[in-house]
């Protein structure tokens, strides 16, 4: 957004699309929330609430959708507005300071663990320990799931034990990919590099899928 990579910025630019605050003001008509609660936003703030897509619970692929930070200012402005179903109401004690990142990288990485109905008895690789996979790791071993974690820096080992993590494995090392070759239900990428996928497919149980 910063740098119109995506060719819809409006400058200047107020940037923040992983949002905590105060509501300020409600609409009529909202019910479920009142001035004084502690809400969170992501990059969406408003969808139709109509079409077949919203209807079918996919209120992100709503054709006239609309985005926190495009054609507005986002969080960190001094207000942001939003359509109330987009508001996710905060729970008490949770610290707002830490909540915000669960509204883009949170959101990210727990949406498929969800929608590819990830149990806790799976095996699951994540790949990358970085904004995204750090939460990944977390959120898995919390889910009950064995965890595996793929790095190609050997540093990064004692961090992602400490996050979650049942073993790491270095992904340029091909010894250790082929020691647990075939022992993965799920392995989701939180990097957005050119892996080499074959490497990864081989760590794979049968029937065992890769998400990007």
């Amino acid at each position: 957004m910063l740098h119109n990579d995506w060719h819809n910025s409006s400058y200047p630019l107020v940037p923040g699309h992983e949002v905590v605050g105060t509501i300020a003001q409600i609409g009529n008509h909202v019910t479920h929330l009142k001035v004084g609660d502690t809400v969170g936003l992501g990059w969406f703030s408003g969808s139709c609430m109509t079409c077949d897509q919203c209807m079918g619970g996919d209120h992100n692929l709503c054709p006239s959708g609309e985005q926190t930070i495009v054609g507005r200012h986002g969080g960190f402005a001094n207000k942001v507005r939003c359509n109330a179903e987009w508001a996710a109401l905060l729970p008490t004690g949770l610290d707002v300071k830490k909540a915000g990142p669960l509204f883009c990288g949170g959101i990210t990485v727990f949406n498929p663990i969800v929608q590819f109905d990830v149990k806790p008895t799976d095996r699951v690789g994540v790949v990358g320990i970085g904004g995204l996979g750090h939460l990944a790791i977390q959120f898995l071993n919390k889910w009950g799931c064995e965890v595996t974690a793929f790095t190609s820096s050997d540093s990064k080992r004692d961090e992602a034990l400490g996050m979650g993590a049942h073993q790491v494995v270095n992904s340029r090392d091909d010894g250790q990919l082929q020691q647990i070759a075939g022992s993965l239900d799920f392995i989701l990428s939180t990097v957005n590099v050119d892996l080499n996928w074959p490497a990864f497919l081989i760590v794979l149980k049968p029937k065992g899928r890769l998400h990007t």
